[in-house]
């Protein structure tokens, strides 16, 4: 039996889901198997392009009065200036490489990092579902920068650059895609919509830009007008050649949903592939810890997306495997 199967989800699942473009089923993630160590590579050799840069030192700066998600802590990664990838290896059922990579990037309001919620955590889950998960651990803080999107949309091209050079994986993939959580979703839609590298090339890598092949965004924030929720902001363009993209978000988020509606309804407009699944009650920032809440299931949807659109190789139903034993 395959692994995902392996894994249904034990909570019980509470709330009420919208869907676009991807059937519900209530099977799990496995539990994540014992992995080698992370690989953690540099994504830039001789320091990232001119920012303003953080005087103090890396570290976590939560503290006894931060907010818990799920009963739990998280790290909220500070002051950082080494942009590094976290390589989660992921091989399918005979032991090849994954022909998918994904580019995870945490939220935090450009200020910190959910490392762990919205990072490692999440690439775990991916991994376990046969696909190669890359946490790219950004540069913050950059709220003081106009716009505060580049410095970050600058490491996603570099990384991706990066992993389409075969500098990352054991086998250069088919598929890369960039996964975005709240801001961290605001700089993937600008890497996937960018129209030339936002860097000076530092090596062969960046020969040419090279857009992800999609884009994963979960509670996206800033990509509408405050005061006109139909229309983008920041200049954002959505036009036939925008990678396919998956959305989820919750009816109640304060970073409002209409930042995933109105970026869906601009996909289907211009004839782009595109999910769109909105969660009742779930909030901001709920990450892909397991609380027995319907948005559980994002991180299943996601994957049954990307196999959807053949960037994954499909598995059989329970039903057809009962069938075959």
């Amino acid at each position: 039996m395959n692994r995902l199967l392996e894994g249904f989800l034990k909570s019980v699942l509470a709330g009420s889901i919208v869907s676009v473009g991807v059937s519900v089923c209530p099977h799990g993630f496995a539990d994540s198997p014992d992995r080698e160590s992370v690989v953690v590579l540099p994504v830039w050799p001789d320091g990232p392009p001119d920012w303003e840069a953080p005087r103090e030192e890396e570290r976590d700066t939560s503290d006894a009065s931060s907010q818990l998600v799920a009963g739990r802590p998280l790290i909220r990664l500070g002051f950082v200036r080494d942009v590094q990838m976290h390589v989660f290896e992921a091989t399918n059922d005979q032991g090849d490489p994954s022909r998918t990579t994904i580019v995870i990037c945490p939220g935090g309001g450009f200020h910190i990092l959910a490392w762990d919620l919205e990072g490692t955590e999440v690439a775990r889950q991916f991994q376990s579902a046969g696909v190669t998960a890359v946490v790219l651990k950004y540069r913050v803080p950059t709220r003081a920068m106009k716009p505060a999107w580049t410095p970050v949309v600058q490491d996603i091209q570099r990384a991706i650059a990066l992993i389409r050079a075969g500098k990352v994986t054991q086998q250069v993939p088919e598929t890369v895609g960039v996964l975005g959580f709240s801001a961290g979703g605001k700089a993937t839609v600008h890497a996937a919509t960018a129209r030339a590298r936002q860097y000076d090339a530092v090596d062969q890598a960046d020969a040419k830009i090279s857009p992800p092949d999609f884009a994963a965004l979960v509670y996206p924030a800033w990509i509408v007008q405050d005061d006109a929720p139909g229309e983008l902001r920041d200049a954002i363009e959505i036009d036939s050649q925008t990678p396919p993209m998956f959305l989820a978000h919750a009816d109640d988020d304060p970073h409002q949903v209409l930042n995933s509606v109105t970026l869906f309804q601009k996909l289907h407009a211009a004839g782009v592939p595109a999910a769109l699944h909105v969660f009742t009650g779930s909030g901001h920032g709920f990450g892909a810890r397991i609380d027995g809440r319907a948005d559980d299931l994002w991180p299943e949807l996601c994957v049954r997306w990307i196999r959807d659109r053949g960037w994954l190789p499909k598995q059989e139903s329970a039903t057809q495997e009962s069938a075959t034993q």
